[in-house]
């Protein structure tokens, strides 16, 4: 296959089970480590992650070798193992839904400044109503 340049850069979102505030201080880095190292498994770099104890917001350039699809359940599925080992339990659980947004490069400095100011964001109700959809409603 020829060689091809690509500038694929996706906005991720998701939540805990239920929006529990599952993401304790001690549980984040641990999360954060494992979302990084499924993202080098499947060669998409992460440009930045945030989030609060209720979800999480990843920003990345993705391979054009994996759908989004794929992106986010290998993301879910090994930060959630990971976490459920670190938390001496299998109670962590992601919800099913998340949201996917692709951004342009034009905006990227912007949206890194929001997923790594997600406190202040929401401390002070500056929230973007589509960043921080992350499933169906009733999800």
């Amino acid at each position: 296959m020829p060689s091809a340049h690509t500038e694929l850069y996706l906005h991720l979102v998701w939540a805990t089970h239920r929006r529990h505030p599952l993401i304790t201080p001690e549980l984040q880095p641990r999360i954060y480590a494992a979302i990084c190292d499924q993202c080098v498994r499947v060669k998409a770099d992460v440009i930045a992650i945030g989030g609060m104890p209720d979800h999480t917001h990843v920003l990345l350039r993705s391979p054009p070798t994996i759908c989004v699809a794929d992106l986010a359940r290998r993301i879910k599925g090994g930060s959630s193992h990971v976490a459920g080992q670190a938390a001496g339990s299998r109670a962590f659980r992601w919800q099913d839904g998340y949201g996917a947004f692709s951004v342009s490069r034009s905006i990227l400095p912007r949206v890194r400044a929001y997923v790594l100011d997600q406190e202040r964001h929401h401390r002070d109700r500056t929230l973007s109503t589509t960043f921080e959809r992350t499933g169906p409603p009733n999800e």
